[in-house]
């Protein structure tokens, strides 16, 4: 892979924005004014004149539409309109990175890539399948039907069984990465569970959601909608705030990832393994470079398998790897969703965790961690596709 024909270095994120958040049906405006409300912030912070969008770019289920955003906002023309398919969270990057490519094709000048979701208007996705049968179709015919009917069930509780008994892996560890996300969004205004810190003795004592995964080791379910602009390196020098660096972006599945991601030889991944050697070939770089991650947390047991499988630590060493505090700001290692990420800030689909990777790079988060330069962004572990991206300074 040569670098003249990737990304690298080509396009920039040169504004982010995003709608208050709510926990789920909390929201004053419907999930289309949300979205508006993410777009729009991200222009002003881009100091881009909304009417120069012409593309826009998002995943999975999205609802507000680009040719309804686009007359809302007045727009004349649109020169890209993308989505990228299935996998829930696990396209958050690759709308990211699809809007790269179209802006080094040339498709479009200043995409916005987005996510606006209301569970509170629309449905929570953490809602057994029993309540929705409309659902049941596909690879989830498979699961459904013999109990596995939610996201927990089907998505986490058997791989981390798996990672439990292989590896001896413990509830603490995964308790460390709730009580990470828990500790940065007490600093963050923004998060949903600002002001509700988080105790292991919480954490332990929180109600079973399906073992082994309890209360705490699952997403929030909330309202609200981020967005970031993409444009060319040359014409972001002509806006308003730093311009961030795009190093890389990957995108896609391993083998047989289809019923529910269990129809597989190897329970103790995430998928990721499946993209991120193409990830840090393109980057030209390895974790060794990177200073803080923004993982999604659908389930805690999945960040723990995700570290392993982007190599910041050997295969069934995740547990070791975060006790101590090393994912915690100010004095860990690496420092992981530094705004709360999915667990304790919002559940924008893992978008939010987009904006947050830019104002790590900026200087500007909450959590700040000096000096950093590279932020890895891991979207939807345990899903097929799943999307990451690489951005520095």
């Amino acid at each position: 892979m040569t670098e003249e024909l990737t990304i690298k270095d080509r396009v920039c994120v040169v504004g982010i924005g995003e709608s208050g958040y709510y926990k789920r049906g909390q929201s004053p405006n419907s999930e289309f004014e949300l979205a508006l409300q993410a777009i729009l912030a991200a222009c002003k912070d881009a100091g881009l004149d909304p009417g120069k969008l012409d593309g826009f770019a998002s995943y999975y289920t999205e609802r507000s539409e680009p040719v309804r955003i686009a007359a809302a906002l007045g727009l004349e023309h649109i020169g890209l309109s993308n989505l990228a398919w299935g996998g829930g969270g696990g396209g958050a990057a690759a709308a990211v990175g699809n809007a790269c490519a179209a802006v080094v094709a040339g498709y479009a000048r200043y995409i916005v890539a987005y996510r606006s979701l209301a569970q509170g208007q629309f449905g929570r996705f953490g809602q057994g399948l029993a309540a929705r049968s409309e659902l049941v179709t596909g690879p989830l015919a498979y699961t459904a039907p013999f109990g596995m009917m939610s996201p927990a069930q089907s998505l986490a509780a058997m791989q981390a069984q798996r990672h439990m008994h292989e590896f001896g892996t413990r509830p603490e560890h995964f308790g460390a990465v709730a009580l990470a996300s828990s500790k940065h969004a007490q600093r963050n205004p923004r998060a949903v569970m600002y002001g509700r810190p988080l105790t292991m003795a919480d954490y332990l004592n929180s109600r079973w959601i399906v073992e082994p995964l309890r209360l705490f080791d699952c997403c929030l379910e909330t309202d609200g909608a981020a967005a970031v602009i993409l444009t060319s390196a040359e014409r972001a020098r002509d806006l308003a705030p730093q311009p961030v660096y795009v190093m890389a972006a990957a995108q896609g599945s391993g083998y047989r990832y289809a019923a529910g991601a269990l129809n597989r030889p190897n329970l103790v991944t995430t998928n990721h393994e499946s993209i991120a050697p193409a990830l840090w070939q393109m980057a030209g770089i390895g974790p060794q470079d990177v200073q803080v991650v923004q993982f999604y947390e659908n389930f805690t047991p999945l960040v723990l398998m995700g570290l392993e499988d982007y190599g910041f630590c050997r295969k069934g060493e995740g547990g070791s790897f975060v006790e101590g505090g090393r994912l915690e700001w100010p004095d860990g290692a690496l420092p992981i969703n530094t705004s709360g990420g999915n667990l304790a800030e919002a559940y924008t689909h893992g978008f939010e965790l987009m904006n947050e990777a830019v104002r790590q790079l900026r200087g500007t988060s909450t959590c700040q961690v000096p000096d950093a330069n590279i932020c890895l962004v891991a979207a939807g572990p345990g899903v097929a596709p799943v999307s990451s991206l690489i951005l520095r300074r």
